[in-house]
């Protein structure tokens, strides 16, 4: 199983929304960014975080891929 945040960078584009604007608004690192970037495991306070600056859920940001 793997994490994908394909759709937060839609998202994101949806929005003309900057990676680092989203550091700023959720309050992310840049280390956290980078693990996002590479569909790494982040912590569920991050995900919620991301989810409550851009008034979504976690299913609108990320998905599993079952292989």
């Amino acid at each position: 199983m793997a994490a994908n945040y394909n759709k937060l960078w839609k998202i994101l584009i949806d929005r003309k929304m900057k990676k680092t604007d989203l550091i700023e608004l959720a309050g992310v690192s840049t280390t956290t960014l980078a693990k996002l970037s590479k569909d790494e495991y982040v912590s569920m306070e991050i995900l919620y975080r991301i989810c409550k600056s851009l008034n979504c859920n976690i299913g609108d940001i990320t998905e599993f891929i079952f292989e």
